[in-house]
């Protein structure tokens, strides 16, 4: 394979890394139904739901489709986070603002000592899933790119059908795409220059904010891969 004219700076290579992730994410979610989005493999799923059938307290959306989500709180997976957030100078107070806990959750996540046991997650939907990615990166849009007013959480009409709501994610990801480009060499180093509020970003250099942005498009889209994959075989498994 050559490298003759490919990109070695960071701006380069993230961009590079996010177009092969999309490139594969287009194919694997060519086909999707309707039936297959709204899929729930197991008892207790996080889905999207109309607005008076939601299962979970702070399920959100702008009308009649909402993306489940539950009590806040901060999973054991991101207590190092929480310990990396306050090393560096973040007050119990903005973490705790930060995460949407208690100043005393906070304060127990910073005592704890030894593994933390070990997150009891939700299954989520393909339809949660691609929600999820499409709110985050509209809003990581707005908040960098636009007027930094609107609720993340209230830029996305969320739909039940998997036609449309692929039309619209891949339109916003067009739109995120093209503005990183722009991006400069000073603006990645820059803190703050994401201002998106749900998150680190308002205290973190840009650089570790795209890289934040890349992975989670991948985990998500590879999380969203393997249920094609179960749906695709979910009467054929041998008992």
């Amino acid at each position: 394979m050559g490298t003759e004219g490919a990109r070695t700076d960071r701006l380069g290579v993230l961009l590079e890394q996010f177009d092969k992730a999309t490139d594969m994410a287009r194919v694997r979610l060519a086909g999707l139904g309707d039936e297959e989005y709204l899929w729930e493999p197991v008892p207790g799923c996080w889905s999207l739901r109309r607005r008076a059938e939601a299962v979970t307290p702070r399920a959100f959306g702008p009308g009649e489709w909402v993306l489940d989500l539950g009590a806040p709180d901060i999973p054991a997976s991101e207590y190092a986070e929480v310990a990396r957030q306050a090393a560096g100078g973040m007050s119990v107070d903005k973490i705790a603002e930060d995460w949407s806990v208690s100043v005393e959750r906070v304060e127990e996540v910073l005592a704890h000592t030894g593994e933390p046991e070990p997150d009891e997650t939700q299954v989520t939907t393909i339809a949660w899933r691609l929600g999820h990615l499409h709110y985050h990166f509209a809003g990581s849009w707005e908040w960098t790119f636009g007027e930094r007013r609107q609720d993340p959480k209230l830029m996305v009409d969320f739909t039940p059908s998997a036609g449309l709501a692929l039309e619209r994610f891949w339109a916003t990801i067009d739109r995120w795409r093209d503005s990183i480009a722009t991006v400069t060499e000073e603006q990645l180093d820059t803190v703050g220059f994401s201002q998106y509020p749900y998150g680190s970003d308002p205290d973190d250099p840009y650089v570790g904010v795209l890289s934040g942005a890349n992975l989670e498009f991948i985990h998500h889209m590879a999380e969203i891969a393997l249920l094609r994959d179960l749906w695709r075989f979910r009467f054929t498994t041998s008992r």
